[in-house]
C-alpha cells in the first residue's frame, strides 16, 4: 500500500509538469552544483481520482535519509509503479527536505525521450526528478505531493 501511494504522488507531479509542456526554463541555472541526490520508487491507483505512494532514499552530505511520499491525482485510470531518481538543490539542512511539493513550471524533454520536473517545497528546497521507467505517465493535482523523512 505504501509503495502504491508514492507511486501516485510520483506521477501526479511529474505528469501536470509534462502536460504543461516542454518549453519552459529550468528553475535552477546551468551548471548549479546540486546539494543531495534522491532516488524513489512506488505505485499508485486509479479510477476518476487516484493515490500515489512510494518511498525513498535521499543523500545528503554523509548520511543517508528515508522518506515516504503520498498524493492525489485527478483524471487518471489504472495501476502502475514507478521509479524515479533525481538531484536536490536549495538544501539547508535535513529537515527542509521533508514538506509539501508542487512542480515549477513545466516538464522538459531529456535525450531519449524522458521529462523531467522541477518540484519545489515551501522552505524553497527544489528537486529535480527524472523518471527511470519506460512509458511512466505524470499526473498533477493542485495539493501537489506530500514528503515525510522516516530517518
Amino acid at each position: 500500500m505504501r509503495r502504491m501511494f508514492v507511486s501516485l504522488a510520483a506521477c501526479t507531479l511529474l505528469g501536470g509538469a509534462a502536460i504543461a509542456g516542454a518549453e519552459s526554463q529550468a528553475p535552477v541555472a546551468d551548471g548549479t552544483t546540486p546539494d543531495a541526490e534522491v532516488t524513489l520508487q512506488g505505485g499508485s491507483v486509479a479510477a476518476g481520482v487516484g493515490f500515489t505512494w512510494g518511498q525513498g532514499e535521499l543523500k545528503y552530505r554523509d548520511g543517508s535519509h528515508t522518506f515516504a511520499i503520498k498524493g492525489v491525482s485527478v483524471v487518471d485510470v489504472g495501476a502502475s509503479s514507478f521509479s524515479a531518481k533525481g538531484v536536490v538543490y536549495h538544501l539547508e539542512n535535513v529537515q527542509d527536505f521533508a514538506g509539501n511539493y508542487v512542480a515549477l513550471g513545466a516538464g522538459i524533454s531529456i535525450a531519449g525521450g524522458g521529462t523531467a520536473v522541477y518540484l519545489q517545497n515551501e522552505h524553497g528546497v527544489i528537486v529535480k526528478l527524472v523518471g527511470t521507467d519506460v512509458g511512466l505517465k505524470f499526473k498533477l493535482s493542485a495539493d501537489g505531493v506530500h514528503v515525510a523523512l522516516k530517518s
